[in-house]
């Protein structure tokens, strides 16, 4: 890669800058950081089964293992990265990794399920606070269209890959230790990157603004609420009150939200940024994908576990291949394809062959063995691998300078959000599908396995249905950008008066 210093350095501040601040060390610390951050959605799926015998959750209540962190970490990204821009991106990193290190080491001790959320809860507040600094370091430090696009090709193949390694390192631990070490394994990887990021990282300078608690608060407890609602339809049904109210509640808080958001005067969404039809129709089809990809996470581990035996070792491996495709495919989106073709088309191909490999995944049943999963799941990689790099460009240019620590949160936003609410849609519609299944069932372990085919055939379809909206979506919204601009343009360019990267008009 072409290097580019990311600020003209002051001769008080040319040491600092030129020793800690080598673009290849920061992006290789950036992407441990989001490989641990990313695959803890995902590394206690397969040790779900065990951590339920634990601490005894239900089977509905089962998803909040999962929910705890990706709405605290989606809900509160914006706030982490609007505090990065208030008090510097390499203090708000390293404060998230602490936080995220000491709330894995406390959750690998939990007695019960209410201390195991609370933990989990915790880790997806420094998750917050480190991914929204790391992504803006990385943008500030590959300024070049070409390098920029290259470095976010890697980040979001550990973004997107990083779920499935996360299965991998879930199936590893937990048959190899215990459940408790899917959390206890962030804790020398946190030290390790506590250490790196004093040595490596540059501080940015701090701007002066407030803390929009409000904005924070309001849309956090607004998706959460409606998240309850969704997975206590799972098992109640969608008339009980609690339902209704959760819905109601969590929808009011949301309009609370997007009121605030419009009278802050430091929002952290500025609601501005959704202008841009472009950026806006990349945020929601990145939410639409990602709501998509983790429902098959979460139900095809339980597939592997329950119906075709396998052990966590041997599920975790299951997904290797899956990993492979989407690194591999990812590198050459961004290296080959959105330089040749234009980040629109690549979007389509990628997304068409989502939905593909999604509604392949349909036709398991309890006959199926492992090879009649392993095409979907290569189609469903390659797909991934494809669209994700020029659904996060798509979503960056053209941003004004005070707005960029927002704009690269809403990045990481919609897909933790993403995460959250489409797992919540396919457990409830995995819930209605296995009881109806189940009815004058005669209790035994075939029924019980039909029961949770039906189920998931149905999330699938639903995940499939998801991911065909975001496709109908670029395809109807996206457009290419005009003859006379490049597709990407350099968004950052340097200021010497102001001895920093500033965002310029794409």
């Amino acid at each position: 890669m072409t290097i580019t210093s990311p600020a003209p350095a002051t001769p008080s501040s040319r040491r600092r800058l030129i020793r800690p601040g080598h673009p290849g060390f920061v992006l290789t610390l950036i992407l441990a950081c989001q490989l641990m951050v990313v695959l803890d959605a995902t590394i206690v799926n397969i040790a779900l089964r065990d951590i339920k015998d634990a601490l005894h959750f239900s089977p509905a209540g089962l998803s909040w293992v999962v929910n705890a962190y990706t709405l605290t970490f989606g809900g509160l990204l914006l706030l982490g990265a609007r505090a990065g821009d208030i008090l510097g991106r390499r203090r708000t990193f390293m404060t998230g990794i602490a936080v995220f290190t000491v709330a894995s080491f406390v959750g690998g001790f939990a007695q019960t399920a209410a201390q195991l959320l609370i933990a989990r809860s915790a880790q997806g507040i420094g998750g917050a606070l480190a991914s929204p600094s790391a992504l803006a370091l990385l943008m500030t430090m590959f300024p070049e269209a070409r390098e920029r696009t290259r470095a976010i090709g890697l980040y979001t193949a550990v973004s997107i890959g990083g779920s499935a390694v996360g299965l991998i390192a879930g199936g590893m631990l937990s048959q190899w230790a215990s459940w408790r070490w899917v959390l206890f394994v962030n804790v020398p990887i946190g030290i390790a990157v506590l250490v790196l990021s004093r040595l490596v990282l540059p501080e940015t300078p701090r701007n002066t603004g407030r803390f929009d608690l409000t904005g924070a608060l309001t849309s956090t407890a607004g998706m959460g609420t409606l998240v309850y609602g969704f997975v206590h339809a799972a098992t109640d049904g969608w008339a009980t009150p609690a339902t209704i109210g959760s819905f109601a509640i969590g929808g009011l808080l949301l309009v609370a939200f997007v009121i605030n958001e419009r009278r802050a005067s430091s929002p952290i969404t500025p609601l501005h940024l959704f202008a841009d039809r472009n950026r806006s129709s990349s945020y929601v089809a990145r939410l639409l994908l990602v709501a998509g990809m983790m429902g098959m996470f979460f139900f095809l581990t339980q597939f592997l576990r329950d119906v075709l035996g396998y052990s966590d070792l041997r599920t975790g491996f299951a997904f290797v291949p899956l990993t492979a495709v989407v690194f591999l495919s990812s590198q050459f989106s961004a290296r080959v394809l959105v330089e040749r073709f234009g980040q629109r088309r690549v979007m389509i191909t990628g997304l068409s062959l989502s939905t593909l490999g999604m509604l392949w995944l349909t036709q398991l049943g309890e006959a199926s063995t492992y090879p009649s999963l392993l095409g979907p799941l290569l189609i469903f990689g390659l797909g991934n691998g494809l669209a994700f790099v020029p659904l996060t460009t798509a979503a960056l240019p053209g941003v004004d300078a005070r707005d960029a620590g927002a704009a690269s949160g809403l990045v990481n936003v919609m897909q933790q959000m993403g995460g959250s609410v489409g797992l919540a849609i396919l457990v409830t519609v995995f819930g209605a599908a296995s009881r109806h299944a189940s009815q004058g069932s005669d209790g035994s372990a075939a029924a019980a396995q039909h029961a949770f085919i039906v189920g998931a055939d149905h999330a699938f379809w639903m995940a499939a249905a998801l991911i065909f909206g975001a496709l109908v979506l670029v395809t109807a919204a996206i457009r290419p950008p005009r003859a006379t601009e490049p597709e990407f343009a350099d968004e950052y360019t340097s200021d010497s008066d102001r001895g920093g990267l500033v965002l310029a008009e794409a």
